[in-house]
């Protein structure tokens, strides 16, 4: 039983040129995404120029009512200019250093009388209209200690006439205030206004990932009825309330899976027929050369006979192998016929049954019942014939490979919620790597016996079909062991 078996291949799933896809919810979240932020980006530029638009216009207006009443406090006394300007008023337009309040009068314009020399002259100043204003940006240099460093300011130039004369000069009123303010407050609006739209974006985010989500929902349940099946699983898929857009893909999903039913129900169909068929021919052949090597006495003919003996030993084997396949499916009305059984009585009988076989073998064949735990009953739920039929296939199995002189040993006991049976022998058992592929359908250990490697498949495929399992393992000291673990009975 240790013949090294080659591994099967497995298909999976690979995305193309080796890199994953993204998920469909993410994608539709960064397209709808996008647009926001575009517009969230936009918003904040437009906002702030909207903001520094409105705190220029306030600071001008500010400046320009500054100017009128700068000008207001100059009065022409001759040929001189009278300047009403105390210096504690000076001292109070200059007195805050980030948001100084600076001025200059020049006569003609640009020949300083009064205020702070380092304010910048308009353009073009000559020509201003008279009695018209001119706002412009512009900035100081560093002079002294409460000017460390340049300063932006915003400036309003005023040309006025001095005198009543008949070519009465003009002078140049400029009123200065810095742009710090001016920025912090449009930075302040900004702020304010970019704050509920983040707000904003963040909530039309939520809302758009639950739509998404909501939109996908579908497609999940779709995911889940295909991964929660089992592989011989081939019924339509059902999608309640489904988007058009999946109509299409379910329809063409359980076309597929009706035509891979119809394929496999013919198969199925073709092996029952088949099995059926061939048991009767078989069983005649079988009988008719064990009467022919009790009658002749020829040796060349003798040895032909038992070959023909040995394959139809095997071929009947193998058609009862396949019956019994075909009895396990879920569709069948045997494996639909289920009941409540003592499993360790069933055990104990069927041991019986084969202990007369197993002394022709020359192998010790018996049950475990040193702690009397198997005279109690095991109850599960199942069909009894089919459950049956796993178990004699497992002690055959051992009658087939465990060896000259084997002990094989059932045993059946409880492990919480569970029915534990387990058959034990003392043979050369399998390796650790080949016992998965051992319990697929045809795939044989070892040459020897007449087996078809049909045995432990039938187990897996009964004992799965009643919510059980099937493992195997290393027997103590050597050999191995299969555990068959099944529900018990509610």
């Amino acid at each position: 039983m240790s013949l090294p078996i080659a591994p099967t291949p497995q298909l999976q799933m690979r995305p193309l040129d080796g890199q994953a896809g993204v998920s469909l919810a993410r994608q539709l979240l960064l397209w709808l995404l996008l647009p926001q932020l575009v517009v969230w980006l936009a918003g904040g530029v437009a906002s702030y120029r909207l903001a520094s638009g409105y705190v220029n216009q306030a600071i001008d207006a500010s400046l320009l009512q500054a100017s009128k009443a700068l000008a207001r406090q100059l009065k022409p006394i001759g040929n001189g200019l009278l300047i009403d300007f105390p210096k504690a008023a000076q001292d109070i337009l200059e007195a805050d250093p980030s948001d100084r309040l600076l001025y200059t009068v020049s006569s003609p314009p640009g020949q300083f009388i009064l205020g702070n020399q380092s304010l910048p002259l308009p353009e073009n100043f000559e020509n201003l209209p008279l009695g018209e204003p001119q706002f412009y940006s512009g900035s100081t240099p560093a002079r002294d200690a409460r000017t460390p460093s340049p300063q932006a300011l915003r400036i309003a130039a005023l040309r006025l006439s001095l005198g009543d004369g008949p070519q009465p000069s003009t002078m140049l009123v400029q009123v200065a205030r810095s742009s710090a303010n001016r920025e912090e407050l449009a930075q302040k609006i900004l702020v304010d206004m970019l704050l509920p739209m983040s707000a904003l974006v963040l909530l039309l985010t939520l809302l758009v990932w639950a739509g998404i989500r909501a939109g996908l929902s579908p497609l999940h349940r779709l995911r889940l009825q295909v991964e929660g099946r089992a592989p011989t699983d081939l019924a339509p898929l059902q999608l309640a309330s489904a988007p058009r857009e999946l109509w299409s893909l379910a329809n063409a999903l359980n076309t597929l899976l009706a035509a891979v039913q119809s394929n496999v129900n013919t198969q199925k169909r073709f092996i029952g027929d088949a099995a059926h068929q061939l048991r009767t021919p078989l069983a005649g052949l079988k009988s008719q050369t064990e009467i022919a090597l009790q009658s002749v006495s020829d040796p060349a003919l003798r040895v032909r006979l038992e070959r023909v003996h040995e394959s139809a030993t095997r071929s009947a084997h193998l058609v009862n192998q396949l019956l019994t396949l075909a009895r396990a499916e879920p569709e069948s009305l045997m494996a639909q016929d289920r009941q409540r059984f003592d499993l360790a009585r069933m055990a104990r009988l069927l041991t019986a049954e084969l202990v007369p076989r197993a002394l022709k073998l020359n192998m010790d064949l018996g049950m475990d019942e040193d702690d009397g735990v198997v005279a109690q009953p095991v109850w599960v739920e199942g069909n009894e014939l089919l459950i049956r039929e796993a178990v004699s296939n497992l002690i055959d199995n051992a009658l087939y490979y465990a060896g000259d002189g084997a002990q094989i040993t059932v045993s059946v006991h409880c492990t919480g919620r569970r029915a534990r049976l387990c058959v034990s022998d003392n043979g050369p058992g399998i390796p650790a790597p080949e016992r998965e592929r051992v319990m697929e359908r045809f795939v044989r250990g070892t040459d020897t016996g007449n087996g078809c490697g049909l045995g432990l498949a039938i187990v897996r495929e009964i004992i799965e079909r009643h919510g059980g399992t099937v493992s195997l393992a290393d027997a103590i000291p050597h050999g191995l062991q299969v555990t068959l673990d099944l529900p018990l009975a509610v």
